[in-house]
């Protein structure tokens, strides 16, 4: 079974003055499968946001079905709201709450029981616990996010979307963000991630859908898409910066860098590195270094959502 599943999904906001009615989302289609840690990227304006907060109940839908863990959102709106959890990209946090005070009250608002409640499992879990008691409003900004998190937690959702949760964090937060990322997802918790840092998306996510004008624009897994561009690119050192000329295969690109470094652009349906490496060879150049770098994932972003 899919953790969520999306059928024909459209989202239009009625005209504001002298505006046209805008379709944010426009017949979204979209199965995220349980236990995944699912990538959903896209610019600026995409639809992103208006598709998370549909999600989480916050915004109504114009047409279209949403199952999350198996219940409608029309017919189960209880129950599907309470299978996901939001960890929202804005810090809305009460200033006068200590993060426990914070978590107790999301608990009691999601009708978690006294007796069933995690609060101190959550605040050791966000690297919290020395400040369960303290005023929120005194916590660091990398401190807030972790409490956005544990909010998102409170009453143990099967899927849980982080929106943006790296943006503006620094390098020790991030890591610990990760690390739990990874221990709920081991535990069988389904992780939809929003990022424009798309280096973390490609590390991270098992399956990526691209949405771009509200609609999706490709779903599959992170290798197949990084496989969808087969160009690479050869850094060729040479020894001496000397002036060569070169009879480039087909598809091949050339390019010289100030410092001598010769820098070849090709296509491995087309050309192979060996090709590439024997031409410069037979041209007189004595290699120094060599390296390669593939596609990656900003590549394949990139050239999906050019248009």
């Amino acid at each position: 079974m899919n953790a969520i599943e999306i059928r024909g999904l459209r989202k239009t906001y009625a005209a504001q003055g002298n505006q046209a009615p805008k379709d944010a989302l426009n017949g979204v289609d979209l199965d995220i499968p349980q236990g995944s840690i699912f990538g959903l990227l896209g610019p600026n304006g995409a639809g992103k946001s208006t598709l998370i907060n549909i999600l989480a109940g916050l915004v109504l839908k114009t047409q279209g079905q949403v199952k999350i863990w198996g219940f409608d959102q029309d017919s189960n709106p209880r129950q599907s709201r309470a299978s996901i959890g939001v960890m929202p990209q804005e810090l809305h946090l009460d200033p006068f709450f200590s993060p426990r005070g914070a978590l107790e009250m999301q608990a009691g608002l999601y009708g978690v029981a006294r007796g069933d409640r995690q609060t101190d499992t959550i605040l050791q879990l966000i690297g919290l616990s020395d400040k369960a008691d303290a005023h929120a409003r005194s916590l660091s900004g990398g401190m807030r996010r972790r409490l956005l998190l544990g909010k998102a937690l409170v009453h143990n959702p099967h899927v849980l979307v982080l929106d943006e949760p790296t943006a503006g964090v620094d390098i020790e937060l991030r890591n610990m963000l990760w690390a739990n990322v990874r221990k709920l997802n081991a535990q069988g918790m389904t992780i939809i991630l929003t990022t424009h840092y798309l280096e973390e998306a490609q590390e991270m996510c098992d399956e990526i859908a691209i949405i771009n004008h509200g609609a999706v624009v490709v779903q599959d897994t992170t290798q197949n898409l990084l496989g969808r561009l087969d160009s690479k690119t050869l850094v060729i050192q040479p020894q001496s910066p000397q002036i060569h000329e070169f009879e480039l295969p087909t598809g091949v690109q050339f390019d010289r860098a100030d410092d001598g470094t010769l820098v070849f652009s090709y296509r491995r349906g087309q050309t192979s590195a060996e090709d590439i490496l024997g031409m410069v060879r037979d041209a007189g150049v004595r290699i120094a270094d060599v390296k390669t770098q593939e596609a990656d994932l900003e590549d394949v972003f990139l050239d999906l959502t050019r248009a």
